[in-house]
């Protein structure tokens, strides 16, 4: 719940209403969408047992649980606006936190195309008479989401409440139907055991269907108690998904054959044909378009708040920095709308989402080796909450966003190389510009 009085946060002008509800419906609400509803049957094609299957879910849930306690420890130490691009600014200098923030906004912009044009093809599939005009969906939904923000924080955290909730209850709602209401086909199992390539496999994917778990630590500096709430918000998230994840799992393997479920691209579809027939279609595009939502209004909130704070540090279009009386970076969010809606128009967002991974997984990397330098090179810096098992908890940690990294730029050079000069533009960019930061990062003090 928000508290009915907002106070400014320190010399920003973002205000402080949000609270542990915000924090929990912007991370299950980034996470939970259309992923779920394909990503099993791609799974389950490389695990023989539903016990496997069920496994790894939960492995990859708790991999993502550690990163989210490792983050957390970030979070609660520098509690301000700009998430990844402020803990490498912190640990590496402007530099490598420009590239970080240049990157990761670039990402969610990217995200913001992706899931718009979704919007639209869903809807289109919906309703027939859209088709041919699902673009023009795509622009309107996003249009109509970035008008959101300008009413304000309350309201678009309000949003992002409510309409997490919906989804909540509507995957809910799918996992309950189909336990109450399966045929009962019994357990199967396909021969064989899984191979090394198979287990890695299905494992990248089931971390990258928890992917959007960080999204609180953006909104740290609107927090009323970020110290308290955010570790709250990021581990009470992460947990509640894994709850939901299993659970659907639990679903698709009491309808589906677990060899139906290897082949289906689609399992959610698949699931809902077996329980209601030819409709069933129908329900799971009604079940993603009520997903969309508010992952588009986190990611609309997400990305104005990364280059608003390297704008406050000098180190973008300083405009970005300003803050309208109800709380939300106005010029920030107009740029990054209009970043979004030329990549619609020009369907260059494809390329970006490719790219995409490869910039998540170098920035997280990045920001494990913040914690780790922060922790020598700031040791009575104040943690409110420290990270499980350190040192060991970030090693592992570590180790796996190294090998997705490695695992993408050898399986996708050319994105790789793409990612390369896209830093490298920001970089000249921001050298032409004469973007300079107005203040030092702070070597040897307290969190501000």
């Amino acid at each position: 719940m928000q508290n009915q009085t907002a106070t400014a946060a320190p010399s920003s002008g973002l205000i402080r209403i949000l609270g542990v509800g915000f924090g929990l419906a912007v991370v299950v609400g980034s996470i939970v969408g259309i992923g779920i509803l394909r990503t099993p049957g791609l799974v389950a094609a490389q695990l023989p047992t539903a016990t496997g299957i069920l496994t790894i879910w939960v492995v990859g849930g708790v991999y993502t649980l550690l990163s989210a306690a490792l983050l957390a420890e970030l979070g609660t130490m520098l509690p301000a606006a700009g998430g990844y691009y402020l803990y490498a600014r912190r640990a590496f200098g402007d530099t490598v936190g420009f590239a970080v923030g240049w990157t990761d906004w670039l990402t969610y912009c990217a995200v913001l195309g992706y899931i718009s044009i979704a919007i639209g093809e869903f809807a289109a599939l919906l309703v027939p008479s859209l088709a041919g005009f699902e673009k023009g969906v795509s622009i309107a939904a996003l249009s109509a989401l970035a008008a959101l923000q300008l009413a304000g924080l309350r309201a678009s955290s309000r949003f992002q409440e409510i309409t997490t909730v919906v989804k909540g209850a509507a995957f809910l709602v799918l996992v309950a139907g189909a336990i109450i209401f399966a045929p009962r086909i019994g357990s199967s199992s396909a021969p064989g055991m899984p191979s090394l390539g198979g287990l890695i496999l299905a494992f990248q994917s089931v971390v990258i269907t928890y992917g959007g778990w960080q999204s609180a630590l953006y909104f740290a500096e609107e927090d009323r108690d970020p110290r308290r709430n955010l570790p709250r918000s990021l581990i009470g998230g992460v947990a509640s998904v894994i709850v939901v994840y299993v659970l659907v799992n639990i679903a698709l393997l009491l309808v589906l054959p677990l060899e139906d479920l290897a082949r289906s691209m689609l399992p959610a579809a698949d699931a809902a044909r077996v329980l209601v027939g030819t409709r069933g279609g129908e329900l799971i595009t009604i079940l993603s378009i009520v997903s969309l939502p508010p992952t588009l209004n986190a990611v609309m909130m997400i990305g104005p708040r990364i280059i608003f704070a390297m704008g406050r540090d000098g180190l973008f279009w300083r405009r970005a920095a300003s803050v309208s009386v109800r709380g939300t970076p106005a010029a920030a969010t107009a740029a990054t709308t209009a970043i979004a809606l030329v990549l619609i128009a020009t369907g260059t967002f494809q390329r970006l989402i490719a790219i995409a991974s490869i910039f998540l997984t170098a920035n997280y990397a990045l920001c494990c080796l913040a914690l780790i330098v922060l922790r020598r090179r700031e040791p009575d810096a104040p943690r409110p909450f420290l990270a499980w098992g350190y040192p060991w908890s970030v090693a592992v940690v570590l180790a796996g966003a190294v090998a997705f990294l490695v695992g993408a730029v050898i399986g996708d050079t050319a994105n790789a190389i793409g990612a390369l000069i896209l830093i490298a533009l920001g970089l000249v960019i921001r050298t032409v510009a004469g973007l300079t930061s107005g203040r030092a990062v702070p070597e040897r003090r307290p969190a501000d």
